[in-house]
């Protein structure tokens, strides 16, 4: 009996170890981007910077918004200008390369297959970072995306776009400015001190539940784990033995040399509009 030859419809295999590490300033330059954008544009695009970690992991630490023009079944990106920001970032941050693209927007649209195979060609597995401005679930919700290729026998048929896990790392002071963004409205942006409040709030409702955990360990009514012993272990001894009396001189002179670089700046900012005024007045007269 002879053999048929069958064709086999299969996708290709994505590496699992594949994740991605998105940097804060990114995330506040895709804002600002979106808000300046022009008043037709309903998303803004642009490319992504960074590195691949040895782990596999991609880095993504900068990035800047690329002009184009989208319809329903098409996308025109103006290249030349990509090259050109490429180049100039390049100059400054020469280990700084493309790992992929960034939209507006929640989740992945009609066009972003096109805007995607662009970026295939210009770095090996892209990866499309979404954040969702619009506020479709209450809060930014922000994903990465790779691309895989669904074939048939030798001929690709389409690419379907699988999200990636991904890290949002932030010191204390970004959080709290991204905590802001997050929310649909606010009123006003907080200063250092209501930031230095929200932050020690957060801080005793952890130590709160870590006692209450700890508590019922002890009297046995939760299970002993023992990875969270060492972690409450390594944090209390993590934290430096200071004397109350030192603690307090430690922030009353933090306090002090902030409320000076504050007279200071007060002081250059009144001089700077002095003079501006008096060269106002002299060419006047």
């Amino acid at each position: 009996m002879a053999s048929a030859d069958q064709t086999v419809l299969q996708f290709v295999p994505l590496s699992t170890s594949l994740s991605a590490k998105v940097h804060p300033l990114v995330i506040f330059n895709i804002c600002d981007c979106f808000v300046r954008r022009p008043d037709q544009a309903e998303r803004v695009i642009g490319t992504l910077l960074g590195s691949v970690l040895p782990d596999g992991t991609v880095d993504i630490r900068n990035s800047y918004v690329v002009p184009h023009n989208e319809s329903s079944d098409q996308v025109a990106l103006d290249i030349d200008y990509h090259h050109n920001m490429l180049s100039s970032h390049q100059k400054v941050n020469p280990k700084e390369v493309i790992v992929g693209w960034f939209s507006t927007g929640f989740g992945v649209t009609g066009g972003s297959a096109l805007i995607h195979e662009f970026y295939s060609r210009e770095v090996t597995n892209p990866v499309h970072l979404t954040v969702d401005t619009g506020f479709t679930n209450g809060e930014a919700s922000i994903k990465a995306f790779v691309s895989v290729n669904l074939s048939l026998g030798d001929q690709q048929l389409a690419a379907q776009f699988q999200e990636i896990p991904l890290d949002l790392r932030m010191v204390e002071a970004e959080r709290v400015g991204f905590e802001i963004l997050k929310s649909t409205a606010v009123d006003k942006l907080p200063s250092d001190m209501e930031g230095m409040e929200a932050s020690m709030e957060r801080l005793l409702a952890l130590i709160d539940d870590t006692y209450k955990y700890v508590d019922d360990v002890v009297e046995g009514r939760v299970a002993p784990d023992n990875t969270v012993g060492r972690f409450i272990s390594e944090t209390v001894s993590s934290v430096p033995k200071i004397s109350p009396p030192a603690f307090d001189k430690l922030v009353n002179d933090s306090l002090q040399d902030q409320l000076l670089l504050l007279y200071l700046s007060s002081i250059t900012r009144t001089q700077l509009s002095l003079a501006e005024k008096l060269n106002t007045a002299a060419q006047i007269l």
